[in-house]
């Protein structure tokens, strides 16, 4: 042992001393629940898909419209949001469920409709409807699905299943798709208004992306790089669209060719005539046509510019999000989508007024991840984030989180 000038005395440590701080973390020997125990965040996830699947795969998911200016005004606007929490409050337990559309949901959370899910993973809508029963929250098939409205409720009857429907131009077609629903006793149908025509989504332009994808030059050496997903798209069943004919094309020439931009507010009477279960109407990005399409029979609308993967620049759903709750006056449910990237994010959209948000893009990076188990992985990561804001809230339960809780500011960047 030896003194230094009056200071500390210093000496060499023991091996008994340093033996307990090498601490190594435990081998996992299962590879997909070891990359997704790294996954602490959905932007976690996110990392580790980006790594799993084909850039073109990623890109489709990952990407938006044009120049992608909304997805990330939709986000900035999350990031904008301030909190304000109480203190001396009880929050030992926490309640993080609500209401939504008249039935018990554990987070205010609705997966929203994909379209071609199977392409992102093979166990696509499946292992997300197994996830999300387990969850115990709703999750929406997508009219762009890769499986049936049949298969999967045959597949997963626990599941709390709706439809989302875009109404085509061979409107017979799209009646029989509400009929299927009927008869497989789906509880909710959505339909999106805000697909006159499809988005101009340059990444899948630039990626030559099709639908379902090629067999290039390009392609082929990509199979190098990601053999496992080119290895499971081409041993399961072909990856083609579940209500309707098969497609070769891209994503806008689909969209172009089957979507309707003639869809007027007589087509959502006709639909509220004809649907008997709940009715909610996504993609509203003004509060005129919010109050319209409630007084036309809507249960919910759904404040949302489909993920910024359309009209690029619309309006930011959060921002509008408080007007049409004042507007619509209790007479229907107002959800919101594009730009939730956390279980914060959930809280903030409830105290804005929502009574829940649909994530996508969020659920997706778990499923390319790792499947099923990714998609778990993500709802565990909101379900904690959600849970962990109530208690530093100071609020025992998400149905009382309002308007005191928190305010939107203006974003600076940082």
């Amino acid at each position: 042992m030896t003194s230094a000038g009056g200071g500390a005395s210093r000496r060499l440590p023991r091996w008994s001393e340093i033996r307990p701080l090498l601490r190594g973390r435990p081998f996992i020997a299962d590879a997909v629940e070891r990359r997704l125990s790294r996954a602490h965040t959905i932007a976690d996830l996110r990392a580790v898909a980006r790594r799993r699947v084909p850039r073109s795969v990623f890109d489709y998911v990952d990407g938006a419209a044009e120049d992608e200016i909304g997805i990330g005004r939709a986000r900035d606007a999350f990031r904008a949001v301030e909190f304000h929490p109480r203190v001396l409050r009880d929050v030992g337990t926490v309640d993080p469920s609500v209401g939504v559309l008249g039935r018990h949901s554990a987070l205010p959370l609705v997966l929203a409709p994909t379209g071609f899910t199977r392409m992102m993973h093979h166990e696509g809508e499946i292992a997300v409807a197994r996830a999300a029963a387990d969850a115990g929250v709703p999750y929406v098939l997508s009219t762009m699905g890769t499986t049936s409205i049949e298969d999967l409720v045959r597949a997963v009857p626990a599941a709390r299943t709706w439809f989302q429907l875009y109404l085509w131009r061979d409107r017979d077609a799209s009646a029989r798709l509400v009929e299927r629903a009927i008869a497989a006793n789906v509880e909710t149908l959505i339909l999106t208004v805000d697909t006159p025509v499809g988005g101009a989504r340059m990444r899948d332009v630039r990626n030559g992306l099709t639908i379902p994808p090629s067999l290039s030059p390009r392609t082929l050496a990509d199979m190098s790089l990601h053999p496992s997903w080119w290895f499971n798209l081409l041993t399961t069943r072909p990856l083609e669209f579940a209500s309707m004919a098969s497609w070769n094309g891209t994503a806008e020439e689909l969209a172009r060719r089957m979507f309707d931009p003639g869809v007027t507010m007589k087509d959502l009477a006709w639909l509220r005539e004809t649907w008997p279960g709940k009715l909610v109407v996504k993609g509203v990005q003004c509060v005129e046509d919010a109050v319209a399409v409630v007084e036309r029979g809507a249960d919910a609308v759904v404040v949302s510019n489909h993920g910024g993967r359309q009209l690029d620049r619309a309006p930011v759903p959060l921002e509008l999000l408080p007007h049409v709750v004042a507007a619509v006056g209790g007479r229907a449910e107002v959800m919101v989508d594009t730009g939730i990237c956390s279980g914060a994010d959930l809280v903030a959209a409830r105290a804005l007024g929502a009574s829940a948000g649909m994530v996508g893009r969020a659920y997706l990076y778990g499923l390319m991840a790792g499947g099923e188990r990714g998609v778990r992985r993500a709802l565990g990561i909101l379900h904690q984030e959600a849970t962990r804001t109530l208690r530093l809230l100071g609020v025992p339960r998400m149905e009382d989180v309002g308007g005191e809780h928190a305010s939107l500011r203006a974003w600076n960047g940082r």
